[in-house]
């Protein structure tokens, strides 16, 4: 490939006092599938080195070589000009290479501090000094311009925040190359920039980062360098300067993609309402009215925290409502339950597929199945292969790409693992599909076949309600728009009056009005 080529030219130029980590001819398989091909890659100190592809390119194996996580099969890693050894991420920590993993890997009963300090505490007499403690985390939050109590129980986090004190354990680890998988997906438009603003601190004070992440716009902004990777093999490595949206998802693709989303389907003149909500009351929901119509896709935006997935969760009967009714094709539901709701047609995509989706050790047909056993059940018997033959036509459906569908979940790439979700969503014939951020952490082919999904459904019949931190993704799929801020509905929008300021000025309203420094920042 071309990209060979360009790589290993560009490792070779690079002076070798400034090139910290390089990799020469590394491989990597995993069960006769080739996940790294012959990788040739230098990252220079001191830089911003952005990884791009999409899901199962082999971004996230070449970050794991690195971090000590996996080793190669073939080639070598070498750090300052040496070879290293790297058998695991404390070999890896010693060579000053510390990483932030896509999957948030915290301890749920341990407070914030005790997690960015996990293993490094001081201590005295074998006790943590709690008072050096908490001196040191508030140092570490002042220098990131993190928001978070030192006391506070992770497990009582929401997401965006756990991934700050992700950010945060790399950070205290004042290691010298700090790998980032996709740090920004789960955070709101201020902490974004934040989180930017400290990756150019740790740039100019001679410290590297290794960016992995979907948003290309993100990449073009904040890199130095871009490598682009494809099925395992590296593409081209060059300066993020010279690079585009558009010649980045060709190099992923090996094609131009063309339009970002999909065509929509008319909007419904005239439809039902499939479902109905009015004055829903529930923990972090103050009150809600929405409607959702046949063959209709509306999108929930506003802040990370304003209430969006606590709607969705109150909708299903996950979290108990206080107040108000859920009606589904004009029948209220009673009792609501997850049970109930998937009887009666709704079905739930999660915000997060490893905590509240998926099962990473059971296969691929069985997460996918797990929600309608009971359509290939007899008795208390289940009829293994009508699952299997039923499970391998959504997979196909929903363009799964698997060796095998008896292969456990977790072997799959993070675009088709969520895709899954969709499978189990779809094998259960919703005539409700929320899709609570459908697209996190998926390459940018994935999200094209994600979004067609949520198109096709919504052209049969379907009602979609499709909560999103990403603006554009709101605006390119849905017929109508409601801003959620603090619980309640701050906005509803259609037509032309569906802008991304429309919806900014929305969600901020009460912090700062329409003029908000965030305005030309996509994700919320």
């Amino acid at each position: 490939m071309d990209g060979q080529g360009t790589s290993a030219a560009a490792a070779g130029s690079a002076p070798a006092a400034e090139s910290y980590v390089d990799l020469v001819a590394v491989d990597k398989s995993f069960g006769g599938v080739r996940a790294l091909s012959g990788v040739n890659l230098s990252i220079t100190r001191g830089s911003v080195h952005a990884l791009v592809g999409e899901n199962g390119a082999g971004k996230s194996t070449l970050s794991r070589v690195i971090a000590g996580l996996i080793m190669p099969d073939a080639g070598e890693v070498r750090i300052n000009g040496t070879p290293a050894i790297l058998h695991s991420p404390r070999d890896a920590l010693a060579r000053g290479i510390a990483s932030i993993a896509q999957e948030l890997e915290l301890v749920p009963s341990l407070t914030v501090a005790e997690n960015v300090f996990l293993g490094s505490e001081p201590r005295r007499g074998g006790f943590i000094r709690r008072r050096a403690l908490r001196a040191r985390f508030n140092a570490l939050v002042a220098e990131a311009g993190f928001d978070l109590k030192a006391d506070a129980v992770v497990s009582t986090l929401r997401t965006a925040d756990r991934q700050k004190v992700e950010i945060l354990r790399a950070l205290s680890r004042r290691a010298s190359l700090i790998i980032m998988d996709e740090p920004t997906a789960a955070l709101s438009g201020p902490d974004v920039q934040r989180l930017h603003e400290v990756v150019h601190i740790l740039a100019r004070r001679g410290r590297t980062v290794l960016f992995v992440s979907h948003f290309l716009k993100e990449v073009l902004t904040l890199a130095d360098t871009v490598t682009i990777l494809r099925d395992g093999h590296l593409v081209r490595t060059g300066p993020a300067a010279a690079e585009t949206e558009s010649s980045l998802i060709e190099g992923m693709l090996g094609r131009t993609l063309g339009s970002v989303f999909p065509a929509k389907p008319d909007a419904p003149s005239g439809s039902p309402p499939v479902l109905e909500v009015s004055g829903l009351r529930a923990p972090g929901v103050n009150g809600v009215d929405l409607t959702v119509h046949a063959g209709e896709i509306v999108g929930l935006a506003g802040l990370v925290g304003a209430g969006r997935s606590e709607i969705a969760h109150a909708i299903l009967g996950a979290a108990r409502a206080t107040a108000g009714t859920v009606a589904v094709r004009g029948e209220r539901l009673y009792g609501r339950s997850p049970t109930v709701a998937l009887r009666r047609g709704v079905a739930l995509v999660p915000e997060s597929r490893k905590e509240q989706g998926l099962f990473p050790d059971r296969s691929v047909t069985q997460n996918a199945t797990l929600a309608s056993l009971k359509a290939f059940s007899v008795g208390t018997w289940i009829r293994r292969a009508v699952e299997r033959r039923a499970a391998a036509d959504v997979l196909t459906a929903v363009t799964v790409r698997a060796t095998r569908n008896s292969v456990p979940v977790s072997a799959l790439s993070g675009g088709n693992q969520q895709k899954v979700l969709f499978a189990r969503a779809l094998l259960c014939r919703p005539c409700v599909l929320i899709a609570d951020e459908p697209t996190r952490g998926v390459d940018v082919g994935s999200r094209r076949a994600i979004y067609d999904l949520l198109v096709e459904q919504a052209g049969r019949g379907v009602a979609v309600l499709v909560i999103s931190s990403d603006i554009e993704e709101v605006l390119g799929l849905a017929h109508r728009v409601v801003v959620i801020r603090s619980g309640r509905v701050a906005a509803e929008l259609n037509g032309s009056d569906m802008t991304n300021q429309a919806v900014l000025t929305a969600a901020f309203a009460e912090q700062a009005g329409p003029e908000h420094p965030e305005a030309e920042k996509t994700p919320l």
